[in-house]
């Protein structure tokens, strides 16, 4: 860059001086609008303005505040409504919004994944899964294998605020929210009596039985298991992969992250579970780090897919810390699923994650996974479709 020299400056001066009340306007402009709590409207502004250059893995896409976002699209986004109108009242908080959220999709059973009805067991019983954390004080309450309680967000919420505790699980958690004032009562619908009267006709196929006798691929047991030899490491690794049962049903979870007007978060996560699942499993859902996770000072997570596998990596978390790293968040969400893809190859998953400015990105894999998002002053929820990631990219780095 050319050297100005003193010289110069007064040939320059004049004929930028006409410069010098804008710019004076601007700076008192800015502290004016600050002052008086609006920066949320520069920032929607300059989001809006770079919104159709940048893709949704980009710095950059924030819609502005108060916002929601959350795993899947279709019927999954009356749940992104819901929470974002909440938000429009200012005495609504983000965990508020995430119950709400939460909320709407056990009642109306989203894709049947959620809420009461879906994903019978082995046993034809819906059980649930909920998790809910608050960004400020990084606590979580939770509930894992809920029976005959539909409100499964709202008692996790109990266990937040009303214990000092993160995770209450089975009939135990089903005292503790009748002590509550949930109503007790059967989940099981005609529906999913019927698809678990099929199942069964159908030699119980598929199901989530390895090592045991009789073969579970052609029968429903009861079963009794095959002793392995741990010392023989090759045939004791190719005994502990999953039989080939074809895909498998019932991994759209609801990860909610709410991002008040204040800049406060929350997060939370609603599942039925695996369907067919061995009673008494519990999957990512209520884990805090896998199926949700969030931290006001960074940003916040939401996962779905394969609950088995993901909770073995808590890739909410991983994807946070990569935020707080400096990682964007498609960044972050991508480096959570390539962790899981190098040593399971097949799992299907979707991350989605959101920076504390509204920021927001998403990876998946074995599917296209898609998110919601609502937020600053959109008319309706925008819906991002990503592809899976290519796992042979991730041998030829």
């Amino acid at each position: 860059m050319p050297m100005i020299l003193p010289s110069d400056r007064a040939t320059l001066l004049p004929k930028f001086w006409y410069l010098l009340p804008l710019a004076l306007f601007l700076v008192i402009t800015m502290e004016y609008l600050h002052g008086f709590g609006f920066s949320y409207i520069v920032l929607w502004l300059s989001a809006s303005a770079s919104a159709g250059a940048k893709s949704t893995n980009a710095t950059g896409n924030s819609p502005g505040l108060p916002m929601v976002i959350n795993t899947w699209g279709g019927p999954f986004t009356a749940a992104t409504d819901a929470a974002y109108l909440s938000l429009l009242n200012p005495e609504t908080s983000a965990l508020d919004a995430v119950e709400v959220g939460c909320s709407t999709c056990e009642a109306n059973q989203c894709d049947g994944s959620v809420g009461y009805g879906g994903s019978p067991d082995e046993n034809c019983e819906t059980t649930l899964d909920a998790m809910i954390m608050d960004g400020t004080t990084m606590k979580s309450g939770a509930v894992a294998a809920l029976r005959r309680v539909k409100d499964a967000i709202s008692v996790a919420r109990a266990v937040l605020e009303h214990t000092t505790h993160t995770l209450l699980a089975g009939d135990f958690a089903t005292d503790f929210a009748a002590q509550n004032g949930f109503t007790v009562e059967n989940l099981t619908t005609e529906a999913s009596a019927t698809s678990c009267a099929q199942w069964r006709a159908a030699n119980c196929q598929p199901n989530y039985r390895i090592n045991v006798s009789p073969d579970p691929s052609s029968s429903c047991g009861p079963y009794k298991p095959i002793a392995l030899n741990s010392s023989d490491e090759g045939a004791y690794v190719s005994e502990l992969r999953p039989r080939d049962k074809g895909p498998p049903e019932g991994h759209d979870t609801i990860s909610m992250i709410a991002l008040h007007a204040s800049g406060t978060m929350a997060a939370g996560t609603s599942t039925n579970g695996a369907s067919r699942k061995i009673p008494g499993r519990v999957g990512d859902g209520p884990i805090t780090g896998s199926g949700s996770y969030v931290d006001g000072d960074v940003g916040g997570c939401g996962a779905t897919g394969d609950g088995d596998v993901m909770m073995r990596f808590l890739p909410c978390y991983q994807a946070v810390e990569n935020l707080r790293q400096g990682m964007s968040p498609g960044e972050a969400a991508e480096d959570a699923v390539k962790r899981m893809l190098k040593k399971y190859p097949e799992v299907q998953s979707g991350i989605v994650v959101v920076n504390n400015k509204g920021e927001h990105g998403g990876a998946g894999s074995g599917w296209t996974f898609t998110y919601a998002y609502r937020g600053g002053s959109m008319n309706e929820t925008a819906v991002v479709s990503v592809p899976p990631i290519d796992k042979g990219a991730l041998h030829s780095r």
